[in-house]
């Protein structure tokens, strides 16, 4: 029997590539929507997420005006942080984005990368080699802004020099001290940091009497000073917790002090500070409490005559 065997015609299936124009056209379009989509997605999950903190801080915090003020300054200080880290992520991803188009595009048009991305290797172990200092004041910024060490509008003590940061980027950090001099320091150059404004600031009051005067009597008044300020609404409002009474801070030969602390929003502590100095001081002399005096050995609060 004759078996007849079959043969088919074999299929050859070639895909064509469109245009170079097409691919490129195509490449920037999909770059775009990329780029478009990334930045969106940042900026709706820090939208969420600052959403997400105002209702966890509200939560945590006393529904009274200074549980409001607590609450609301956690938040901005949380969210300055984030923003400028959504920031930093914007451009890395932008700059990422367009190094990748322009060697996709160089590829499409036929250019080697072989030679090219040897050249900038080379370059870019000149570069830095040349240009160590510029990348640790880079790298510095970076970590500045992930560690949340300072930012815009805190006090700040760098060396030598305090005064108020008003700009922060990656490489510098512009200062203007007390003086109104303006002070540029690169990132890569500060070693420490103090931060008076971090989450909130502190106000000590020291309150100097003789040192022989009634330690009992003067803690009453202070203590009635101390609860009038808690008392009055327009006083009590700059202050993120009600006043403390410490008690005595120190006692030498001709005085003693006792101390006060309040705590105050950042850089928010000198008008309080002097409002309750007043009333103490007015609350001891109405009292007849005896200040202290500038000789050892004299009648407190008498001057000797000359």
């Amino acid at each position: 029997m004759l078996i007849r065997e079959l043969t088919w015609p074999a299929l050859e299936l070639a895909w064509h590539w469109p245009s170079t124009a097409i691919t490129i056209a195509a490449v920037l379009a999909i770059a775009v929507a990329a780029h478009v989509l990334v930045r969106l997605g940042i900026s709706r999950t820090l939208t969420q997420w600052e959403k997400r903190r105002d209702a966890r801080a509200a939560q945590s915090h006393p529904k009274s005006s200074r549980g409001v003020r607590l609450a609301t300054l956690d938040s901005g200080r949380t969210i300055q942080r984030t923003r400028a880290i959504a920031a930093l992520l914007k451009s890395l991803w932008t700059f990422l984005l367009v190094l990748l188009v322009v060697l996709t595009v160089m590829a499409t048009l036929g250019i080697s990368l072989a030679p090219l991305l040897t050249s900038a290797g080379v370059g870019g172990l000149v570069l830095g080699i040349g240009a160590q200092s510029l990348v640790k004041d880079y790298l510095s910024g970076v970590f500045m802004v992930l560690e949340d060490q300072y930012g815009v509008g805190d006090q700040i003590k760098v060396g030598d020099i305090t005064g108020t940061v008003e700009d922060v980027n990656l490489r510098i950090t512009r200062l203007r001290d007390p003086s109104g001099l303006v002070w540029y320091i690169r990132n890569g150059e500060i070693v420490r940091v103090g931060n008076v404004s971090q989450g909130h600031s502190t106000g000590l009051i020291d309150i100097p009497v003789a040192y022989d005067a009634d330690v009992a009597q003067v803690t009453e008044i202070l203590q009635r000073v101390v609860a009038e300020v808690e008392a009055d609404a327009a006083l009590s409002s700059q202050l993120l917790e009600a006043p403390q009474l410490l008690g005595v801070e120190s006692v030498s030969a001709t005085t003693m002090t006792l101390r006060i602390l309040i705590k105050t929003p950042p850089n928010q502590q000198y008008e309080p500070m002097r409002d309750i100095r007043e009333r103490a001081m007015a609350a001891l002399n109405a009292a007849s409490v005896p200040g202290p005096n500038l000789v050892p050995g004299l009648v407190p609060g008498l001057i000797p005559q000359i």
